[in-house]
C-alpha cells in the first residue's frame, strides 16, 4: 500500500491525491474528466499554464531528465512514461503552483497533467533529479511514516508526511546517501535515487552469508541499493535473494506453495496466514553502516495475498527488469523515513505510524 498525500494544487487550490514516490522525478496530477470529483480542473486555476514544444525541458534527453517527450498536434509538450511495474502515465507538461496557504505557495512548478493513466491518484516525484517536486520547491528535508496495512478494506489507515523539520527526528538513526563517479552512472545506475550502503541481512539470529559488495553498484551500475516509497515490495539481486530463499525454506519449507507466483513478482509463497508463518521465521533485519538497523517485525515479513496464501514481501529484482536492490514501502511500514537532502542522509525511526499524525 503506497503512502498517498493530498496537496493543494493551483490558485485557488484544488486538493489532489498523489502517491509519494521517492524513486521518480516527474510529479503529475490527474487532469481527465473520468473522475471529476478527484481530477484537477485547469480552467478553475489562474496560475495554470501549459508548456509549449519549444520549452527547454521539452527537448528530449535534457541531461538529467530522460522523460520521453514529443510535440503533439497542438504544439504542446506531450509526455508518456512507463514505470517499472508496467503502469503508464501520459499527458502534457504544465506549470502550476502548490498553494499551502493564503500566504505560502511555491513558484510555478513543472509537472505532468495526465490525460491517460491507469491509477486513481497522481504521483509526487521526490527523487534527487532537478525537476522533482523536492528540487523545484527547494525542500531541504522531508519525511513520511507508512502505516501498517489493514486487512479490513473498509478502513484506510492514515500515515504522516512532513515537509521540513520532523518533531520526532531526535530519535532517528542516519545513514549517508552515497555518491558515485560519473563512470558508474550507466547503463543500470540511477543517479537520482536515494542510494544507501546496506551491509547485510539477518533472519532471526542468523546473519546471512551475503557479501556487502552485492549491495553496492558495480562498474555498470548493477547492485545499487535504494529506498523507494513508490515501489510496493522489496526487490533484491539474485545473490542476496537466493540466500534469503535458502534460509526461509530451511525454516518453513514444509509450508511452501510450490509453483505459485503472486503478481509475477513474489515467488516465495506459503499455505497459511502471514502472522503464523512470520512467527516461525522471526524478525528480519536490514543492516546499514554506522550500526544502523531497520528491523522488519515478523508480522510484516509476509503479505497475506488471499485464499489462505502468504508471500514473502521480497522478490527478485530481475523480475522488474532492474538489476538493483530496492527497499519498497511494504518494508517501510511503521517506520519514519527522513530524507535529509542538504546533509545527504536518510534517517530511520520506528513508530506506530497510524498514531503519529
Amino acid at each position: 500500500m503506497a503512502l498517498i498525500v493530498s496537496l493543494p494544487i493551483g490558485t485557488p487550490p484544488q486538493a489532489q491525491q498523489m502517491v509519494l514516490d521517492t524513486g521518480s522525478q516527474l510529479s503529475w496530477i490527474q487532469c481527465h474528466n473520468k473522475t471529476p470529483t478527484t481530477s484537477f480542473d485547469p480552467s478553475l486555476s489562474s496560475s495554470f499554464s501549459i508548456l509549449p514544444c519549444n520549452h527547454p525541458i521539452c527537448k528530449p534527453r535534457v541531461p538529467d531528465f530522460t522523460l520521453p517527450t514529443t510535440c503533439d498536434q497542438n504544439r504542446l509538450c506531450h509526455y508518456s512514461y512507463f514505470y517499472a511495474d508496467g503502469t503508464l502515465a501520459e499527458g502534457n507538461l504544465v506549470r502550476e503552483k502548490i498553494t499551502f496557504s493564503r500566504y505560502q505557495s511555491t513558484p510555478p512548478l513543472a509537472l505532468g497533467c495526465a490525460t491517460a493513466s491507469q491509477d486513481a491518484q497522481g504521483i509526487l516525484g521526490m527523487n534527487l533529479g532537478r525537476l522533482s517536486f523536492a528540487s523545484q520547491a527547494k525542500i531541504s528535508k522531508f519525511s513520511y511514516c507508512t502505516p501498517t496495512r489493514s486487512n479490513n478494506g473498509k478502513t484506510k489507515p492514515t500515515g504522516a508526511f512532513y515537509l521540513g523539520q520532523n518533531p520526532y527526528s531526535k530519535t532517528f538513526k542516519y545513514v549517508n546517501i552515497l555518491t558515485f563517479s560519473e563512470s558508474q552512472h550507466s547503463p543500470n545506475f540511477d543517479p537520482f535515487a536515494y542510494t544507501v550502503g546496506m551491509e547485510g541481512i539477518r533472519i532471526g539470529s542468523k546473519r546471512l552469508n551475503i557479501s556487502r559488495s552485492v549491495f553496492r553498484p558495480d562498474a555498470g551500475g548493477s547492485g545499487q541499493t535504494m529506498i523507494d516509497s513508490g515501489t510496493e515490495y522489496t526487490y533484491l539481486v539474485n545473490e542476496a535473494y537466493d540466500k534469503i530463499q535458502q534460509e526461509i525454506i530451511r525454516i518453513v519449507g514444509s509450508r511452501l506453495k510450490k509453483g505459485y507466483v503472486y503478481r509475477e513478482s513474489l515467488d516465495l509463497c506459503f499455505n497459511g496466514n502471514a502472522m503464523e508463518i512470520g512467527r516461525l521465521i522471526g524478525n528480519m533485519v536490514f543492516e546499514f553502516g554506522k550500526g544502523v538497523e531497520v528491523v522488519i517485525g515478523k508480522e510484516r515479513i509476509l503479505d497475506d495475498v488471499g485464499r489462505g496464501i502468504s508471500c514473502l514481501g521480497i522478490g527478485r529484482s530481475e523480475r522488474l527488469g532492474v538489476p538493483s536492490n530496492i527497499i519498497g514501502n511494504f518494508h517501510q511500514q511503521n517506520q519514519w523515513v527522513e530524507f535529509d537532502i542538504v546533509n545527504r542522509r536518510v534517517g530511520f525511526g520506528g513508530a506506530e505510524c497510524s498514531r503519529s499524525v
